[in-house]
């Protein structure tokens, strides 16, 4: 499949996905959210090598949310009511459900503004980087619409649900430092160094034992919507796959002979 609207590239182990609409500050339309499913299911593919994904976006812009001029599914213009959430549940849902269940690492660099839906998919990732210059907006209000793409799922997690409802609420930016002594976001950059920090610590995870990893990452997910025992359960039968592999082989036989574990992501 030829992209219009990303770029994928794959190096050092690390595929990264890049929002390519720059002069619509990588607005997400229809066109997009297809494109990147397609990429997400490359990425996963084992004969890309890929075992982390790194997320940005082209020129100064992260994502500026949903591209609804570009989008005939949510064209108000035609007349009538519109169910302005069959594009949720047909293109962005699923493709949100996919992100969360990556089976490796997952690395979003925020290099300039994230608002809307482009807010949700920067706090996808399992680390969130940004540049000092970016800003997290949720910008739904703006056009009488609920947040969506997990946001109210996510924000109170993250920043609590006082903090969630104030930025949904009112629409006011909030920016990265902020985001950050927030506990929102991991850390920030200055803009030069985001991506070269990015890549830094997506080659960092992709030499790492990337399918336990991968658990690592499922175990949370799933602990937001368990109970403890239910997560102990989790615990279990994650701590089994993980027991499996032969890096956890590795691991073992590497602190025993006091040397770096050599990992192969399987």
């Amino acid at each position: 499949m030829d992209y219009e609207r990303i770029k994928l590239e794959f190096t050092d182990n690390v595929a990264v996905l890049t929002l390519n609409h720059p002069e619509a500050l990588n607005a997400i339309c229809l066109k997009m959210i297809m494109e990147m499913s397609d990429a997400i299911s490359r990425v996963e593919d084992p004969v890309n090598g890929a075992r982390c994904l790194l997320m940005t976006g082209a020129g100064r812009a992260f994502c500026a949310g949903a591209n609804i001029a570009a989008d005939p599914e949510r064209d108000v213009a035609q007349g009538g009511k519109l169910d302005a959430g069959e594009v949720l549940e047909k293109w962005y849902n699923p493709l949100f459900l996919k992100l969360s269940e990556l089976g490796m690492p997952f690395i979003t660099a925020v290099n300039g503004p994230a608002a809307g839906v482009g807010m949700s998919f920067a706090l996808v990732g399992d680390m969130v980087l940004a540049a000092r210059s970016a800003y997290f907006l949720q910008a739904f209000r703006r056009i009488g619409l609920v947040p969506d793409g997990g946001a109210t799922y996510i924000l109170p997690r993250l920043v609590s649900t006082v903090r969630a409802m104030e930025l949904s609420l009112l629409g006011e930016r909030l920016p990265a430092e902020k985001a950050l002594e927030w506990g929102m976001i991991n850390r920030v950059y200055d803009v030069d160094t985001l991506m070269p920090e990015a890549m830094k610590l997506a080659r960092e995870l992709a030499a790492g034992p990337t399918a336990v990893l991968g658990l690592i990452r499922k175990a949370y997910w799933m602990s937001l919507g368990n109970n403890y025992i239910e997560q102990l359960q989790v615990e279990r039968r994650f701590q089994k796959m993980a027991g499996e592999t032969e890096d956890f082989i590795e691991g073992v036989m590497a602190f025993r002979d006091k040397r770096p574990p050599l990992f192969k992501g399987r």
